[in-house]
């Protein structure tokens, strides 16, 4: 038996604070599956007293795109529920996330969960999401945003780009496309054991829109700066060579092929799913103000926050090296420059799906 590899999503770069400012891409998708979980609150079944209300955060990192959604959801279950109900929120997420950020936003956010509600508990566990995390028929609600779409390990190096749906090496497309596969029904299945049976799981991903899994200018322009930063010795061939972020869109067709062909896999059920583009925030921003800096910064911030430290866990000493703080400044100097040189809209392609455990016979 081998152990299960930790998931290649790494913990925030920047500060708890930082990161949510710079997670204004993440917010414009979150929405339509906010809105989607607050219907599930309304909905599910809710255990019978006096067990809690279990709400599990899978993959919630520095809880940036956490407050809002379960906040709703609570709020939604507070009106159905017997005073003082008792509401546990379990944030996941790897050993190496920053969990002093997401407390601190806890604590302190004004629009914590948390505030004005002495029923409500919440707690972390540092493990991945791929295997079970928790006791099996336990969890009444589940969340997960802008999470699964990381790999649960790297598969191999993408030799021409940073971004696999970028590659023109099909061998490696299809070793991530296998492990794209196989790391969705990892996370169905142990979420079927976890889930209540009428319990829900709301979750949002990157996608595939018609093949197209978005945010190339600015995946173009890291990868364009790294060439550059390896002519100038700033870093090595080899180092470029392994920078690669783990991640996969994927299409309605991957979403759903785990259920063919009669929506049913593992107890579980597709009961809402939608591909959608959400409008670009620093696009619409860059047509009003014509401020290519300013367009430039927030996508520089975005990728940042979200992808700089795992292309920097590619030098030779890892994050360890003494070249890591001044490469992530490099690189993000450079990829600003890119991107304010020639601003164009991004497409974000995005998918969001409700899945539901069949019920117990009354």
């Amino acid at each position: 038996m081998t152990a299960e590899p930790s998931p290649a999503r790494p913990a925030p770069l920047e500060p708890g604070a930082a990161y949510s400012r710079a997670s204004g891409a993440q917010a414009a998708g979150l929405m339509p599956a906010v809105e989607l979980f607050e219907q599930s609150a309304k909905d599910v079944e809710l255990p019978h007293p006096p067990q809690p209300i279990v709400i599990a955060d899978y993959g919630a990192s520095a809880g940036h795109n956490s407050l809002l959604p379960i906040g709703v959801a609570i709020a939604a279950l507070r009106k159905r529920a017997e005073p003082g109900r008792a509401i546990f929120v379990m944030h996941a997420d790897v050993a190496e996330n920053n969990y002093m950020s997401l407390f601190q936003m806890l604590a302190n956010d004004p629009h914590s969960y948390l505030r004005d509600d002495p029923a409500t508990f919440s707690a972390a566990i540092g493990r991945s999401f791929y295997q079970q995390i928790l006791p099996s028929n336990s969890v009444t609600l589940g969340w997960s945003s802008w999470a699964v779409q990381w790999l649960s390990r790297v598969p191999r190096p993408v030799p021409d780009h940073v971004q696999v749906c970028y590659s023109h090496d099909s061998a490696v497309r299809s070793a991530y496309a296998r492990l794209g596969a196989a790391d969705w029904i990892a996370f169905l299945t142990a979420r079927s054991r976890e889930l209540v049976p009428g319990g829900h799981l709301v979750a949002l991903t990157m996608a595939l829109d018609h093949g197209d899994f978005g945010y190339r200018p600015l995946l173009e322009g890291i990868a364009a700066e790294l060439d550059e930063m390896v002519t100038e010795g700033v870093i090595t061939g080899g180092e470029a060579r392994r920078m690669t972020i783990p991640t996969v869109g994927r299409s309605e067709a991957d979403l759903t092929l785990p259920f063919a062909p009669k929506n049913r896999f593992s107890g579980l059920t597709i009961e809402d799913l939608e591909v959608f583009v959400v409008e670009d925030p620093y696009w619409t921003r860059y047509e009003k103000d014509r401020d290519a800096d300013s367009f430039a910064a927030g996508w520089t911030a975005f990728g940042r926050s979200s992808v700089f430290k795992t292309l920097a866990t590619s030098l030779e000493g890892g994050l360890e090296d003494p070249r890591a703080g001044r490469f992530v400044d490099r690189l993000s100097a450079g990829v600003q420059a890119r991107l304010a040189a020639a601003p164009e809209p991004f497409r974000l392609p995005l998918a969001k799906l409700l899945v539901v455990k069949q019920a117990w016979p009354r």
